[in-house]
């Protein structure tokens, strides 16, 4: 069903959404939900209940990334997923991030990408009854539970986030 009060990106999640089953409700702001902080600020929830939609090569195909706001994204074990060394593993720039999902950066779905591409979840979302996630545009956001995340994007949990380095304390 189609809500004109969407942006057209935010209605293609929503249609995206549906064919998967999935009831979510996109809630626009006046504000940008372009970062982690920002999200978290406008939604009202800890910054780790943000879903980053990181889109990254390795060896030249597009993977998807989807990272608890809270972390970053460790490429060596990102490359270590694949079998790869690190130096396969690079950031998408714009035009690959549109040309493999159909959304402009800050505003990346974790699903209803233009073209099929290997999803790996963060597992620190485990810990989290209820997410969000950015809805095709840097204003527009969903909540979604990490496991229906899980079973729409068809995504491997893993631990992909840079590790705290101890202080030897």
């Amino acid at each position: 069903m189609t809500n004109p009060s969407l942006p057209p990106a935010s209605q293609r999640v929503a249609d995206a959404a549906a064919a998967l089953g999935l009831a979510i409700d996109i809630v626009v702001f006046a504000q940008t939900t372009r970062t982690a902080e920002e999200a978290a600020a406008a939604v009202g929830c800890a910054v780790g209940q943000i879903v980053k939609s990181l889109v990254f090569t390795v060896g030249g195909r597009p993977v998807i990334a989807l990272v608890s706001g809270a972390n970053q994204l460790d490429t060596r074990k990102l490359a270590a997923l694949y079998g790869v060394g690190r130096k396969q593993v690079e950031r998408a720039d714009a035009d690959t991030v549109r040309a493999a999902t159909g959304f402009a950066i800050g505003g990346v779905p974790p699903f209803g990408h233009a073209q099929a591409s290997d999803v790996f979840i963060d597992q620190d979302f485990a810990q989290y009854a209820v997410i969000w996630a950015a809805a095709g545009t840097p204003n527009t956001v969903f909540a979604i539970a990490p496991d229906e995340l899980q079973r729409a994007t068809g995504g491997r949990v893993a631990d992909i986030r840079v590790e705290e380095k101890q202080d030897g304390s």
